[in-house]
């Protein structure tokens, strides 16, 4: 907002949103308080917006259920916990696998993969809505196109069995490279604001920041799949 007009402008064009009880805003740092009497999600409000394209709205500072997802509050290792057992999990499994049947890399590479896709996307399957708001606040396609956070979680299961059955190893990988690359710009835009965002990977069952801990996670998918396609290709 650069002026009254526009403050004028957001102020009537959100108090219109069924909902809303109030809109405070602040010219100075182009920013706007929104009262509900209910949940609005953050693409309603957009919409709301419709007809002037250049005023974006981004949550700045989401209210998190859980203490825990301070990390100047709670300890690291208590913070990603969760995540952190997921991956054990995972790990030893696929690990078990292969010293039943004689171990490969690229066999274990595939089955962790297989397990990562299906583990997250069935987390974020819980509570679909949920996850597609929450993924609208730094997902860059999902911000074009509100509808991509209610289809990421069924690509992810979608990849999770294909690497499980090894289907089409090539396009698998290429899939994978491109999905978790244009991920990946959401991901680094969200940490590098050093905004405080709730990171969607376990869809919102549990409360996890937006960290760095979030980058390494969609790096090993694309490394993982870069190598898979190298030795594809070789």
């Amino acid at each position: 907002m650069t002026c009254e007009g526009c403050e004028a402008t957001v102020t009537n064009s959100l108090s219109a949103v069924p909902g809303v009880s109030n809109v405070k805003t602040d010219l100075a740092k182009n920013e706007i308080t929104v009262e509900m009497s209910k949940h609005i999600a953050t693409p309603t409000l957009q919409h709301a917006l419709k007809k002037y394209p250049k005023y974006q709205l981004e949550e700045i500072a989401p209210s998190f259920d859980s203490p825990t997802n301070d990390v100047g509050k709670a300890s690291w290792l208590v913070t990603y916990k969760p995540i952190l057992l997921i991956f054990a999990y995972i790990i030893s499994v696929t690990l078990l696998v292969e010293v039943r049947t004689g171990f490969n890399w690229m066999h274990w590479m595939s089955n962790f993969m297989g397990g990562f896709f299906l583990t997250f996307s069935f987390f974020k399957l819980l509570d679909l809505k949920g996850f597609a708001e929450n993924y609208f606040s730094y997902d860059i396609v999902s911000k074009r196109w509100f509808g991509y956070g209610y289809i990421y979680p069924f690509i992810e299961l979608a990849l999770g069995l294909a690497y499980v059955i090894s289907f089409d190893p090539l396009l698998t990988n290429s899939v994978t490279l491109l999905i978790m690359g244009i991920s990946m710009i959401g991901v680094l835009k969200a940490v590098f604001s050093k905004r405080k965002i709730k990171c969607a990977c376990l869809g919102i069952v549990f409360n996890l920041p937006m960290s760095t801990i979030t980058i390494v996670e969609d790096s090993l998918m694309i490394v993982m799949s870069f190598i898979s396609l190298l030795s594809l290709m070789s």
